[in-house]
């Protein structure tokens, strides 16, 4: 299994490498869409089989492809998110409105120093996934390398930690008016171009947008977890949909972190019925969405790269339902282990 491989079997850190740069290659946003294909097609093999995603019995497209070492979020996407981070100390951004280091969905190609940074941090995110499962972080272990691989990106590229920051940390009316930076943190010149204020998600950025968004996935969320008993299905079918935004659809939704934590609280408390699974699949998918737009408003919109909202909101609620485990109030808990 992937998590019995260690953090030096060399087989895996080439795949993870590999998988790191195809991210870079790509684009991160592609990445995460491809690993929530894989995901799919993986839990209904499993489920046509009946095995548990990560026991011995099961396809190994979920716990080694979709969601391990090859195209994980931890090594694909955080590939992609670290080779725009290095991209925008060189390059200007093109069509992305954005700081170009923030650009995760513009493909890369095969620009060989970008595919370098992408397969060190693959690399990096796997090593951190392992770190959280040998010590038993009640975490989801995916999401949390997600998140430290973001800022340690920042870090090794030379960006400020947090961003520039002023007044108004919460305030999104700035982009709405369109402002524009007065300075930038390290230019001794104004960018003419670059908005005050840079939102994740700018069409569902609105705090009732988010709140309405969670109840109604969280519930769908619960309800397709519940009925089939997985934990991954609706994550990946949530990740599988990012290929629309990808394909530059507008407005399309972004999810997954609602989907999932969702999802899992539905199986936490099996013997209450479907009730109460998606009652809790609601209020972890409300929670969820408005975590991850705090948390784009704190880590993202100031910043010069991109740190993951969903990630930061699957790694609060993962925790959440690991301390109701650890308290004996969920039966389930968190997601195997694999």
């Amino acid at each position: 299994m992937v998590a019995e491989a260690g953090y030096f079997a060399i087989e895996i850190l080439v795949v993870a490498f590999a998988g790191g740069a195809i991210g870079a290659a790509i684009g991160g946003m592609a990445a995460l869409g491809l690993s929530g294909l894989v995901i799919v097609v993986g839990e209904v093999a499993n489920a046509a089989t009946g095995a548990a995603t990560g026991s011995a019995g099961a396809i190994g497209l979920t716990s080694q492809i979709g969601y391990g070492p090859a195209l994980g979020p931890h090594v694909a996407f955080a590939g992609g998110v670290a080779a725009a981070a290095y991209l925008g100390r060189h390059e200007e951004p093109d069509s992305f409105p954005y700081h170009r280091a923030k650009d995760i969905f513009t493909p890369n190609g095969a620009r060989v120093d970008a595919l370098l940074a992408g397969g060190a941090f693959g690399v990096i995110g796997y090593w951190l996934a392992a770190l959280v499962r040998t010590f038993a972080l009640p975490v989801d272990p995916v999401m949390a390398s997600v998140l430290v691989s973001g800022l340690l990106a920042r870090i090794a590229f030379g960006y400020p930690l947090v961003g520039s920051i002023s007044e108004g940390l919460l305030d999104m009316s700035p982009y709405e008016r369109g402002e524009i930076r007065t300075a930038l943190e390290g230019h001794d010149e104004a960018d003419p171009t670059r908005l005050a204020v840079e939102p994740w998600v700018p069409h569902q950025q609105r705090w009732l947008q988010q709140a309405l968004l969670g109840i109604v996935v969280g519930v769908f969320g619960a309800y397709v977890t519940y009925v089939t008993q997985r934990y991954y299905l609706v994550f990946g079918l949530a990740m599988a949909t990012l290929t629309i935004t990808v394909a530059g659809v507008d407005r399309f939704p972004i999810v997954h972190h609602i989907a999932f934590p969702a999802g899992i609280a539905a199986l936490s408390m099996p013997a209450m019925g479907i009730e109460v699974a998606l009652a809790l699949g609601a209020g972890f998918g409300l929670a969820s969405a408005v975590i991850a737009e705090f948390s784009g408003r704190i880590l993202y919109a100031h910043a010069d790269t991109h740190v993951d909202p969903p990630a930061f909101a699957i790694v609060v609620t993962t925790l959440v339902i690991g301390l109701l485990t650890a308290a004996g109030i969920f039966e389930q808990g968190l997601i195997p282990a694999f």
